[in-house]
């Protein structure tokens, strides 16, 4: 998988956020295999030097950072979010979020527009999580992003794919550009439901945060994604209304 150039072996990228401790997030991060963290700057720098110890870990597990807008309810805020970050982490990755409805946490599709294309000018690489729609997709793209993250369900809900359709069909307009499914998934089920569509990968929090034994939630999502993917690529029968023979008829004994 590629993504703004950069190669990747692993199709999960998890987030840091609501993990027990941090010895937890450490396991369940080398249990995904994951390259790529997501974290939120607002939560973790709210203090002075109140992250520096998450900044370690974070370096002591040598993945790629990805530094998010979370919480974010306007573009104007959430481009000033996005330039503190990058500053911190030194990186254009910018993974961006603006939230407009406070209860399904939906994106403002119209200020995520206006601050992708602002960042976008300005050098960043941008992350847009964004719904299904097609017409807003068409203007990230338009705006210069060459990522899309689509969202499954509202975020952290756990109910998986809400309008699989509507994935299929979101798949099926952008066949080249990587499509990443963000919030909603909660189940290894889930993630390799949307690999097997043909999405590129798949960003977790909730699902293994809050898990009972994280670390092997991890491994889980690791492998069901694994799994969806070949699934994928094997091409899969599609499925029909009746029933079909798998035995051929022809050769077979009958009583006339």
């Amino acid at each position: 998988m590629k993504l703004y150039d950069v190669e990747l072996n692993s199709r999960l990228l998890l987030g840091t956020a609501q993990y027990p401790s941090p010895a937890v997030l450490a396991e369940a991060v080398q249990a995904s295999g994951t390259e790529i963290v997501t974290v939120s700057l607002r939560r973790e720098s709210g203090r002075e030097k109140a992250g520096q110890s998450f900044w370690q870990l974070i370096r002591e597990l040598g993945v790629r950072v990805l530094p998010n807008t979370a919480g974010c309810h306007s573009a104007k805020e959430a481009i000033t979010t996005a330039e503190m970050a990058r500053e911190v982490f030194d990186t254009p990755w910018i993974k961006l979020e603006v939230i407009g409805d406070h209860d399904t946490l939906q994106p403002d599709v119209f200020g995520l527009v206006e601050a992708a294309k602002a960042l976008s000018r300005d050098g960043f690489e941008v992350f847009p999580y964004t719904t299904d729609d097609l017409s807003v997709a068409d203007r990230l793209l338009d705006a210069g992003c060459k990522v899309l993250m689509p969202w499954a369900a509202p975020i952290g809900s756990a109910r998986g794919p809400s309008d699989p359709y509507g994935l299929r069909m979101f798949r099926a307009r952008f066949p080249d550009v990587p499509l990443i499914v963000d919030a909603g998934i909660g189940l290894p089920s889930h993630a390799a439901q949307v690999m097997e569509m043909g999405f590129d990968a798949v960003l977790l929090n909730t699902a293994v945060a809050k898990a009972g034994d994280p670390a092997l939630m991890a491994s889980a999502f690791r492998q069901a994604i694994e799994a969806g993917r070949a699934a994928f690529e094997a091409a899969p029968v599609e499925a029909r209304d009746i029933g079909s023979f798998s035995t051929p008829m022809f050769g077979r004994a009958f009583q006339l």
